[in-house]
């Protein structure tokens, strides 16, 4: 069964246009929350992570800070 995938992302990130290109070239849904514009999102990323930065990729229970493509692969084929 395929992990819930979710990246708290915002619209000028490199990082996060690169790890939304990841998961569009390996056929992975995700679901997108842009931290800038959506204050609660942001609020509940900060709250999972300590930090503004992004991305923050959620894949199952397990959280990614940065676009890590060795980790996000790992932990999507674990």
């Amino acid at each position: 069964m395929a992990k819930e995938v979710t990246i708290y992302s915002t619209p000028v990130c490199h990082f996060c246009h690169a790890a939304k290109e990841y998961f569009a070239n390996n056929n992975v849904a995700y679901t997108e929350y842009d931290v800038a514009s959506d204050q609660e999102k942001r609020q509940e990323m900060i709250e999972m992570t300590g930090q503004m930065g992004v991305p923050v990729i959620r894949i199952g229970d397990d959280v990614v800070i940065g676009f890590d493509e060795a980790k996000i692969a790992e932990l999507l084929n674990s």
